[in-house]
């Protein structure tokens, strides 16, 4: 192939329509994660209890703090290590409820639960 030709297929590769990619969906909340919302990824065991090398999932930055709001690490570690058993939690039923209302980018400040001490005290 010329010289020209291999150009002119390199310009038509990048012109190429490219299939967008499939929108992710915050595993706790399953609503979209756009493009441009805070998110993070969330341990499910812990890193400090062992579960740096352990599987992770995409969250909305809200839903990850919510969860951080509630429990301990290890807390975490010992009895919520799975997707399904942080959606059926009964402490975050109401947060779940609540934030299946709002639009897939929004993000709201995460208070600290009640009944539940700060972690430096």
């Amino acid at each position: 192939m010329s010289r020209r030709h291999e150009r002119k297929a390199a310009r038509d590769l990048a012109e190429a329509p490219r299939p967008e990619p499939a929108e992710e969906r915050c595993a706790l909340c399953l609503r979209p994660i756009p493009a441009g919302a805070k998110s993070s990824r969330h341990h499910l065991t812990p890193r400090l209890r062992g579960g740096t090398h352990k599987g992770t999932v995409r969250l909305h930055q809200i839903c990850h703090s919510a969860i951080h709001a509630r429990w301990t690490e290890t807390e975490l570690a010992r009895r919520l290590t799975e997707v399904d058993t942080l959606r059926s939690a009964p402490e975050l039923t109401d947060f779940l409820s609540w934030v299946a209302t709002k639009p897939p980018g929004s993000h709201a400040p995460t208070r600290t639960a009640r009944g539940r001490s700060a972690k430096w005290k």
